[in-house]
């Protein structure tokens, strides 16, 4: 599976006169006991995608979906913004 489909579609978001995607990922390691995800953003006119750090952790994979879609619009955007590049940085 390519990075550009990998997790669990959240939301399509509009910032800055871009489209963006949100993603949930998990993290892939087997020992841990618990489910640990982060939020990716990609878009298809950005040259790479951004993440959070890991914001998620719950006992299940289901209890993590659930809690990713319940943030708000407005929540991912805030997100989104905490991640890019400041302007001087691109």
């Amino acid at each position: 599976m390519s990075e550009a489909t990998r997790g669990v579609h959240l939301a399509t978001l509009a910032h800055e006169g871009r489209i963006w995607d949100a993603y949930l990922e998990f993290d892939d390691d087997p020992a841990l006991t618990d489910y640990r995800a982060r939020v990716r953003f990609s878009s298809p006119e950005a040259d790479r995608f951004y993440r959070t750090t890991v914001i998620i952790i719950e006992q299940s994979y289901e209890e993590a979906v659930h809690h990713a879609r319940g943030l708000e619009e407005r929540q991912l955007q805030a997100l989104l913004r905490s991640v890019l590049p400041d302007k001087e940085e691109e």
